[in-house]
């Protein structure tokens, strides 16, 4: 896989686990995008507030709020942007809402380092076709 794939895209990845950030942010950073890691889901939505992304990789289930919220937050503000989900097996049903909402994919945890790649890079294309 070519190291710029995602490069000149702006990826904002929101988990409330740091180690799943850090190891998102490590797997994109290798394909070259631009990524602004969020551990709290009120601070990574006054960041989509100020800046439209690219895509947005988000958690489903975060304490106050939810990757649905912030699926919908982005929407309104950015309806081009490209929004991955992350969600544990036992939230299949949260991550099919999630679609009709708009999302452009989602991701069943645990997933490795490749396969978050290859989602990443099939929205980088989907916005580079727009």
């Amino acid at each position: 896989m070519s190291d710029k794939t995602c490069a000149g895209l702006d990826v904002l990845v929101l988990d409330d686990e740091p180690i799943v950030v850090k190891s998102l942010q490590m797997a994109l950073r290798k394909i070259g995008c631009a990524v602004e890691p969020f551990e709290d889901p009120e601070n990574a939505l006054r960041r989509l507030d100020e800046k439209a992304f690219d895509i947005v990789l988000t958690d489903v289930v975060m304490g106050d709020v939810d990757g649905i919220q912030v699926l919908e937050h982005v929407k309104e503000r950015s309806p081009r942007t490209k929004v991955i989900i992350m969600t544990a097996f036992a939230m299949m049903e949260m991550a099919r809402k999630a679609m009709e909402k708009g999302a452009f994919d989602f991701i069943a945890k645990p997933f490795d380092a490749e396969e978050i790649r290859s989602i990443v890079v099939k929205a980088a294309e989907a916005t580079q076709l727009e």
